[in-house]
This record gives structure tokens, C-alpha cells and sequence, in this order.
């Protein structure tokens, strides 16, 4: 059934601290201050470091600027290891920041698709790093942002050869990370569990909502998708991150399912579908994982060193 839910219902989130990357504009701008202003110490992790000071500067609350630049592994690394030389605790990571293609290079730092590797490596080498960071008496959770595009293409992400350029527009692209977040939080929730951790793994999408993202459409077949589409759809930055917020701090938020609003923009509550394929691969998650251990040089959580499931 869906959840009526409101930000207003947050629980109080004084004593978490919340890691939210893309935290400078649009859905993460919106979800650091909201989880700010319940109480919450919120570390925004940005690319334009003094653009991030400039946007804490107009919020109130206990909001802390770091620079991280997830196409960059060495960026990823750096952030990590500030907020382990600063001994602090993490018991939230939104997963959020995600790029679509527009006005950008085409390989990350390292040498990969620059989509994949900023929407997915990186938040995969984040969550491995910041792992053991966690606090287990703090309801610590782990939120990755998808989106509803990942059921228009049947077939999975393309794992055979992260560096080259796949040939399609970049909402191809980008479609194919988003199927690559969802495999993640899929996988790293069966991890999770599997290894008796306290951390949760949960999924949620914003809709189509109107972010710069959006606004930064590249080529012929994102802007028929988020422009023509969007005109119809598309519902506000506070709206979209509703279903964000809900994965991040509600006691009644399930792993296993894709939180998320309905089609209609008018329809603000929270619904939990179930996962379709390909996200529901399990040997697809299993490969994503292994290719991502290899890419990022981030391993954590691997089958061999768990014990067996729970009956």
C-alpha cells in the first residue's frame, strides 16, 4: 500500500550524521537540509567545493562542506580518508549525485565511461570505504538513487569493457547506470545480511522531478524524455527527494523494494514496487560486483570471507 509520508514526519535525527553526495543543488540540496534541520549532522559531499560553501552558507543547521568528485577513484579516496583523519562516524550515506551526460568528458580520471563511473564506481568504491564507518546503534543505512528508466532497456548494464564508449545517445548511458545502481543496492543488501551487518542497504527514486540535471539534457532523445516528458510528469526538487528521505530515516522503510512516487505528480505518497529485471539478476549483481572490486580497487563484503546465509 502507499505511505502517506511527509518530510514533517521525519524522525528527530539529532546524534546521526548523514553523508549526502551532489549535495550542492537539486534532490541532495533539498534532503541536506531537510535532514539537517530535524537535528541531523550533515556532511555535503560536492564536486565545486566553493560553490557548496556558498549554498551552506543560506541553510541553517549542522552542514559541513567536503570536496568529493566521484568520477575521480583518487577524489573518492580522499574524502574517505578526511572523514576518517576527522574521526567521524557516519550512520546515513545518500547515495544521490548522479550526471546524464551533458557538457562533460566522455572518460572519468581513470579511464572510464564517465556515466557509470561517476553514478555508479564511485558510489560503490564510497560505500566500501565508509563502510566501517558505521554505527550500529544508529539505524545506519545505505540509500542508492536509481531511477524508473532502468525497465526501458531489457538487457543489463554492458560489464565487458567499462573504459570503452558504448555506441547510443548518453541517456543509453545513462539508463545502464541506473540499472547498475540498482543491481548494487541489491547485491550489497544480500551482503549486508549475509555477513549479520546492522547497516541496511535501501533503493528510492524521486520520479521525474525537475533538477539541473534534467535541465542539462544531452542530445535528440534525453530532451524528447525530459523535456517533453517532463512538461507532463515532472514534479519539484522537494517533491522528488520525498521518497528519498522516507528510505533514509523512516522506521517503516523496506529493503528489497524501489521507493518511489507514483507517475502522477499530484500523488505525493510514498510506493514500494517490487524490482523487475534486470535488477533482480542475482548472477548479473554478482558480476557487477566482481567488476567493480577490479575497477574501483575497493574490495569489501566478498562471499568467501561471510558465513553461510541464514535459513
Amino acid at each position: 500500500m502507499p505511505v502517506a509520508w511527509t518530510p514533517d514526519e521525519m524522525p528527530d535525527q539529532t546524534g546521526r550524521t548523514a553523508v549526502v553526495t551532489g549535495a550542492s543543488s537539486g534532490l541532495g540540496l533539498v534532503a541536506a537540509e531537510r535532514l539537517a534541520a530535524r537535528g541531523a549532522t550533515v556532511i555535503m559531499a560536492v564536486r565545486d567545493e566553493a560553490k557548496g560553501e556558498r549554498v551552506r552558507a543560506g541553510l541553517t543547521g549542522d552542514l559541513l562542506v567536503r570536496r568529493l568528485d566521484l568520477a575521480d577513484l583518487d577524489s573518492v579516496r580522499a574524502f574517505a580518508d578526511r572523514l576518517r583523519a576527522e574521526d567521524r562516524p557516519v550512520d546515513l550515506l545518500l547515495n544521490n549525485a548522479g550526471v546524464g551526460g551533458a557538457h562533460g568528458p566522455e572518460r572519468s580520471a581513470q579511464g572510464y565511461e564517465s556515466i557509470v563511473a561517476t553514478n555508479h564506481l564511485g558510489h560503490f568504491a564510497l560505500t566500501g570505504l565508509l563502510l566501517d564507518r558505521f554505527r550500529p546503534d544508529r539505524d545506519p543505512r545505505v540509500v542508492t538513487v536509481g531511477s524508473g528508466f532502468y525497465r526501458l532497456l531489457s538487457d543489463g548494464p554492458d560489464l565487458d569493457d567499462l573504459t570503452g564508449i558504448p555506441a547510443g545517445p548518453p541517456i543509453v548511458r545513462y539508463i545502464r547506470s541506473k540499472q547498475a545502481n540498482l543491481l548494487f543496492g541489491v547485491e550489497l543488501d544480500r551482503r549486508l545480511r549475509q555477513a549479520g551487518s546492522p547497516v541496511r542497504s535501501l533503493l528510492a527514486h524521486p520520479g521525474m522531478a525537475r533538477t539541473p540535471m534534467q535541465a542539462n539534457a544531452d542530445g535528440p532523445a534525453a530532451w524528447i524524455v525530459t523535456r517533453i516528458g517532463g512538461a507532463v510528469l515532472a514534479r519539484s526538487a522537494a517533491s522528488g527527494t520525498i521518497p528519498l528521505l522516507y528510505a533514509a530515516t523512516a522506521p517503516a522503510a523496506e529493503s528489497g523494494v524501489f521507493l518511489g512516487p507514483a507517475l502522477h505528480r499530484w500523488d505525493h505518497r510514498v510506493h514500494a514496487r517490487p524490482l523487475v529485471r534486470p535488477a533482480t539478476d542475482p548472477a548479473l549483481a554478482r558480476r557487477l560486483w566482481a567488476v567493480s572490486q577490479t575497477a574501483t580497487g575497493v574490495r569489501y563484503l566478498d562471499d568467501a570471507a561471510q558465513p553461510s546465509p541464514r535459513p
